[in-house]
């Protein structure tokens, strides 16, 4: 589940800088947010997004993603904000992507690394873009050797497709989820996705009939995945639940590795006070938006 990404990249020529920039929204959180994790026999999952709801709505939303501009000159990189990688890290990102160990890299970052919003992720496509490669399976397969799991954010509409995030690839497309209002933020500490760490529920069986499934569909599919993940990852005095409910939201969604949240609304449905509610209960970077449709 996913609107339209807030993840795109725009490239053009400034002083003579290769400028590419990536937006990767809350709402591309908030899809992102109502990840799937499925198991497999023999008891390995794929992470598979159909979380993508709130991850593809801030692509209209100024003030959430990660922009890289490249200049010529030595291999270089500037990291004014968060840092998201190391000089060898990025030399060997580029080799993956096929493009040369050069050029002077400016990356910055408006999202919080850990938050479960695809921080990592849309760093990486960024500076991929600011050299040169767009091909998205090529990008995707230099995200994955460079992260050990990664989000399709290097992918149009990244809101549709379930993704197996330790391996890099496409599972399935699915239909555009049906237009939705989404009150969110971050609750909790940061926490990096750990490639190494499956341990996740099972929610395979939350994906049949998706592709049919009416908005309070979506909603309680979102809030099982996301109670599930509690219930097995903590913490245990997460209010998420505690607020759509007491808000009256059809649903909530969560970050499965990191501090993202969603309270899930019809679209013109959200109540005066609900950002004021977030805030008392501890939230930070509250952000409203709307995703779905097609």
């Amino acid at each position: 589940m996913r609107l339209r990404p807030r993840l795109h990249a725009r490239d053009d020529l400034r002083d003579a800088a290769a400028r590419a920039h990536l937006r990767s929204e809350l709402l591309e959180a908030a899809l992102q947010w109502m990840r799937v994790a499925v198991a497999e026999r023999g008891g390995e999952h794929a992470a598979a997004q159909v979380d993508h709801l709130v991850r593809a709505a801030l692509r209209e939303r100024p003030g959430l993603g990660a922009e890289a501009i490249r200049a010529p000159g030595p291999l270089a990189l500037d990291q004014p904000g968060a840092q998201m990688l190391t000089l060898p890290a990025l030399c060997d990102l580029l080799a993956s992507g096929g493009a040369a160990p050069d050029g002077r890299f400016r990356l910055t970052l408006d999202l919080p690394p850990g938050g479960g919003a695809g921080a990592s992720t849309a760093a990486r496509v960024a500076l991929l873009r600011a050299a040169g490669v767009t091909d998205p399976a090529t990008v995707a397969r230099a995200c994955l050797a460079s992260e050990g799991a990664s989000d399709p954010l290097m992918f149009d509409r990244p809101e549709r497709l379930l993704w197996a995030s330790r391996e890099g690839r496409v599972l399935a497309e699915l239909p555009p989820p049906p237009p939705m209002e989404l009150v969110g933020g971050f609750f909790g500490p940061a926490r990096r996705t750990d490639p190494a760490d499956l341990a996740f529920p099972d929610i395979s069986d939350l994906l049949e009939g998706w592709g049919a499934a009416d908005l309070a569909g979506v909603a309680r599919r979102a809030s099982l995945s996301a109670a599930r993940c509690l219930a097995l990852r903590g913490p245990a005095e997460d209010p998420t639940a505690a607020l759509a409910q007491g808000l009256g939201a059809l649903g909530w969604a969560i970050g499965h590795t990191g501090p993202a949240r969603a309270l899930i609304f019809p679209p013109g449905a959200v109540p005066r006070g609900a950002a004021e509610a977030l805030q008392t209960a501890g939230f930070s970077r509250i952000t409203r938006f709307r995703i779905g449709g097609a």
